[in-house]
């Protein structure tokens, strides 16, 4: 459950950063809903290894405020592109989180499939490049640095 209040634009779109573990059962429940045909989930885990170098934790901190901002435009963004989408939620983790942790959960409901994966790609790869959000990188040699994840991955066009 999210230390900080959800917070939504639409009724049904919800919102959090959260140093409580995240629930794929709590997020999938968010997005349900009886008019959708597909919800899709994005699940980001803390993986083993980057560009082959042994990872044993990340640690994530946000600026909360602007982060929530951020995901909110996500969701518009979303609307604006596919209209028929019901749900958006984005959850992020913060904090030190070990190998296999879930570090952030989109889910999109919609009527169809094509949308709920295109609109659930499109807000993963748009807070991956505009959230301030940052994680420090624990490798297994004892170093770590620390990374926007906007050097992640790249946005993709909506379309």
């Amino acid at each position: 459950m999210p230390l900080t209040t959800p917070i939504a634009k639409h009724t049904q779109d919800k919102f959090a950063i959260t140093f409580a573990p995240l629930s794929l059962a709590e997020v999938y429940a968010l997005a349900d809903n009886p008019a959708n045909g597909a919800v899709v989930v994005m699940s980001g885990t803390v993986r083993n290894q980057t560009e082959g170098k042994p990872v044993v934790a990340l640690e994530y901190q946000a600026y909360q405020p602007m982060a929530l901002r951020v995901f909110e435009e996500i969701a518009s963004d979303i609307r604006q592109t596919w209209p028929d989408v019901n749900q958006v939620i984005i959850y992020h983790r913060t904090g030190r989180l070990q190998i296999g942790e879930i570090s952030v959960l989109v889910a999109v409901g919609s009527p169809h499939r094509a949308e709920a994966f295109a609109a659930c790609q499109f807000a993963i790869d748009t807070l991956k490049h505009t959230a301030p959000i940052w994680k420090k990188e624990h490798w297994a040699d004892g170093s770590s640095s620390w990374v926007s994840i906007a050097d992640c991955e790249k946005v993709r066009d909506p379309q």
